[in-house]
């Protein structure tokens, strides 16, 4: 089922590179009704094995990435369509596609055990995936900061310049999604903690559970994620740390996070293999 969103996003990749290059209106349009399309499709999906399992299905690490990639698009499209701005599409739907490549061709649907019953574990889970999100857009923003930056350095206003937000702009907007993710990242570490503390009362036989502590990567990389984006609020409100350093320091926040969700989730974590 998983295979409609994942086609549907590379063809809305495909139309926003078109219009990113072009600036054509009708193909930025058309691009947009394909994101929202797959989105669609994508609710679907989600909607079906949310039927057939009886929860939202966050638990698994496929799972986990579908979701977040769902998040992922719906978060974009509430930006692009309240700032009427496309620029960013040719960015995101690169990261859409490819985790999206994930579920479409690794297609399981995880029972439920025991241990994640309950409401705390779903509060976890949903945070934290709706933070990544945040810091995913926070990385992309970042990344067309840098782009702009360099060309208006180099004197040399052109394919950027006219087709980007101003500076001001992307850093406000770069900003606000850190703050967002780092309010989400936070509570999805509290409540974790509070659910792992609960967990080891009635499940303290299973090894999973034993294993929740700073010494499993998940949770320790977790913890770095928190640090780093604690750090770039606090230079960026402290310090002046603002423009170029704190896009540098989003795109460094995501790959941290990216390298939490999917190689440590997959290869490493001994907690978090549900």
């Amino acid at each position: 089922m998983n295979i409609l969103p994942l086609v549907l996003y590379a063809a809305a990749f495909v139309a926003y590179a078109w219009h990113f290059a072009q600036r054509n209106p009708v193909v930025g349009r058309s691009a947009t009704t394909l994101l929202v399309a797959a989105a669609l499709s994508h609710t679907f999906v989600i909607g079906m094995q949310t039927m057939e399992v009886g929860h939202v299905p966050v638990q698994g690490k496929t799972s986990a990435i579908s979701t977040f990639v769902w998040l992922l698009a719906l978060s974009y499209l509430y930006i692009e369509m309240t700032t009427e701005e496309r620029a960013m599409g040719v960015f995101i739907q690169p990261l859409l596609v490819a985790l999206q490549a994930i579920p479409a061709f690794r297609t399981s649907i995880e029972d439920r055990a025991a241990v994640l019953q309950g409401p705390l574990f779903g509060v976890h889970v949903s945070s934290l995936l709706f933070a990544y999100a945040s810091f995913a857009l926070a990385c992309v923003i970042g990344i067309t900061y840098v782009l702009l930056f360099k060309e208006i350095k180099a004197k040399h206003l052109g394919f950027f310049y006219a087709r980007l937000p101003s500076l001001q702009m992307l850093d406000r907007m770069n900003q606000r999604a850190i703050v967002i993710g780092w309010i989400f990242l936070t509570i999805g570490m509290i409540v974790g903690a509070i659910w792992a503390a609960q967990a080891r009362g009635y499940a303290a036989g299973d090894p999973r559970v034993q294993a929740m502590s700073l010494q499993d990567p998940k949770i320790f990389v977790a913890l770095l994620c928190w640090i780093v984006y604690s750090f770039e609020l606090f230079a960026a409100r402290r310090i002046g740390w603002g423009g170029r350093r704190a896009a540098y320091l989003s795109a460094i926040g995501f790959v941290i996070v990216l390298f939490n969700f999917v190689p440590i989730s997959y290869f490493f974590s001994k907690s978090h293999n549900f």
